[in-house]
């Protein structure tokens, strides 16, 4: 413990009269020192109050000087100083509980909260009343200790009773602990004290559904709601849980009540149909309800967001003219927000919905033509149509507009190798690598591009690149797999590459077609013959999907099947020699 000496503090203050020995006029000059510190304190001039108290402990070594001066160094962040006198009024006189407290506070504030909690123990060892220190105590060891926090917490509730500020403590701890029950015994306890609080009512309920006690919860929103039924923050609560639990109807109810209250706002009701309207996607029994309530919420309202889901969901269910109807509405009234449009086509594409993707922003694209999102998405979806000629021009505008964006420029680079325009796609992939080195999805396009120029070395080194990167990336590995099936090349390898695609996304055409390729320069034709022929079946024939099976049936000594699939793949690439020399010999 530090020590003070009148000699120590006299060294920094040459003011003071080391010559008076006189009791009574020490005590007075510390007196007086310590009421100026002590004004000046109160009126905030800490420095003053410092100067002043270190003036008055020359002639006094006390522990009330060395508190009030530990005090005021605490107050101007001076935490040497703070515990130094802190340390030093609690060793003069331990059996005052705010010169402790004061030392903890400091110790707190100076990230020892070890030491801290050491002088919080001796206090609670002194007064095992303190109820406040068992509050501070707790609090301190919630993050490092906070079993120990719990245990303190359950010391404070044997003193004061249930006290529903520390049972919330407490059961926000054994959640954070994973302990669900016994946080829910917390809960409860919070609800026994004041059972007809709602708005502890409301908090146990977010507890349970946040632990997935659904049922409990739906309980006391049932009861809840039975006595006040205009609560939409209750039916609303209700709402997500049914939807929690995939029970959309039931939550469309709920919703139903919430949308026909005149009080709840437009932008409340516009996301709950939006809700719905996303769910179509995955479920379609969701988009009638989100019709119900869009129709519903549009009666009210002349808000251009509405009629944007509307058409929306006339685009879905075919009626074009009333869709056309709508999106002009929103042109006439609402041709400055560009937010909506953005998002809804982002839906779509993201959805897959690549068609009306492209509906949607080329209404958008009259409006924004100089928006970078709306013509990369435009441009987007496009090229998922194989639109590749049209999908230029807006990816082209994208890029201009955002030349540091990776997606723009790797859309657009990969947009001009469908075109086979392979060297300007090189050069603004190459710009987006630059951006993003590790992008594993450039590197591919990069070696599939490499690929097709026969230019091998490059192509392997890129693939080999992105699998350090990304071992399981499903795409890279197809496309290395077929390339170097192509080139009968490490074929035991290629096949466990296939494998990690096919783990992947068993149906995709692209890599069936592949896995059965590998077995067919394996020699296993009937397995060959089983992926390829299931490539077809799963997607739309492609020339070289048909030319592949035709190769199969040619090896499994079925050369007129072979021949008609050959046909066949020739009518869909009638340029290409080697399958114009497959049909006239009749053999591979």
């Amino acid at each position: 413990m530090i020590g003070c000496s009148t000699s120590d503090v006299s060294q920094n203050d040459s003011s003071s009269d080391q010559s008076i020995s006189d009791p009574e006029i020490l005590k007075k000059n510390a007196v007086e020192h310590f009421v100026n510190g002590s004004i000046a304190e109160s009126k905030g001039d800490y420095s003053t109050a410092i100067r002043e108290f270190n003036q008055a402990l020359a002639y006094d070594t006390s522990a009330g000087i060395c508190f009030a001066l530990a005090k005021n160094y605490f107050a101007v962040n001076k935490l040497g100083n703070a515990l130094k006198y802190s340390k030093l009024s609690v060793t003069l006189d331990s059996t005052k509980i705010e010169y402790q407290l004061q030392l903890a506070d400091i110790f707190i504030q100076a990230r020892e909260n070890d030491s801290a909690a050491v002088v919080l123990e001796q206090i609670l060892a002194a007064d095992s009343t303190d109820i406040n220190t068992y509050y501070k105590l707790a609090r301190l060891y919630e993050n490092t200790r906070p079993l120990e926090a719990i245990k303190i917490y359950d010391r404070l509730i044997n003193i004061i009773g249930l006290d529903w500020n520390v049972l919330l403590r407490v059961a926000e701890l054994y959640e954070k602990l994973g302990y669900k029950e016994k946080a829910a015994e917390s809960v409860e306890g919070l609800l026994e004290i004041d059972p007809s609080n709602i708005a502890l009512q409301k908090l146990a309920i977010d507890f349970y559904v946040r632990n997935g006690y659904n049922e409990k919860a739906l309980e006391m929103l049932d009861e809840m709601i039975e006595v006040m039924p205009d609560d939409l923050e209750a039916r609303e609560k209700r709402a997500q849980i049914y939807i929690n639990q995939n029970d959309w109807e039931r939550a469309s109810k709920e919703f139903k009540y919430i949308i026909e209250k005149p009080d709840v706002p437009l932008e409340a009701k516009v996301g709950i149909g939006a809700t719905y309207f996303a769910k179509s996607f995955s479920d379609s029994t969701a988009l009638p309800v989100a019709k119900e309530f869009f129709e519903s919420i549009d009666k009210d309202t002349t808000y251009w967001q509405v009629k944007l889901y509307l058409g929306a969901i006339a685009l879905n269910e075919g009626n074009d003219s009333l869709a056309i109807e709508n999106f002009k509405y929103i042109t006439e009234n609402a041709s400055w927000h560009v937010e909506s449009w953005i998002r809804l086509g982002g839906l779509y594409f993201d959805n897959r919905r690549y068609e009306d993707a492209e509906t949607i922003m080329r209404e958008a694209i009259e409006l924004f033509p100089n928006d970078f999102a709306v013509n990369l998405i435009l441009g987007l979806s496009l090229t998922q149509q194989n639109k590749a000629v049209e999908s230029k021009a807006y990816l082209k505008k994208a890029v201009e507009l955002n030349p540091s964006d990776v997606n723009s420029l790797s859309a657009y680079g990969f947009t001009l190798s469908q075109l086979q325009e392979n060297e300007e796609a090189i050069e603004y992939l190459n710009r987006a690598l630059r951006l993003d080195p590790n992008n594993v999805n450039v590197l591919g396009q990069l070696g599939l591009i490499y690929n097709n120029l026969k230019m091998m070395a490059e192509s392997d080194s890129l693939y080999e690149l992105a699998l350090q990167i990304d071992p399981k990336n499903a795409l890279i590995n197809n496309n290395y797999a077929y390339s170097l099936s192509e080139r009968d090349l490490e074929l035991e390898r290629a096949l466990e590459m296939i494998e990690i695609a096919m783990a992947a996304d068993s149906s995709n055409s692209s890599y069936l077609d592949t896995y059965g390729w590998i077995f067919f320069k394996l020699g296993d034709y009937d397995k060959a013959y089983y992926y390829i022929k299931k490539a077809i079946d799963v997607s739309d024939a492609n020339a070289v999907l048909l030319e592949h099976l035709g190769d199969v049936l040619f090896m499994q000594g079925k050369t007129e099947e072979a021949l008609d699939f050959w046909k066949r793949a020739l009518e869909l690439d009638s340029s290409n020699e080697t399958l114009l020399n497959k049909v006239s010999t009749g053999a591979i």
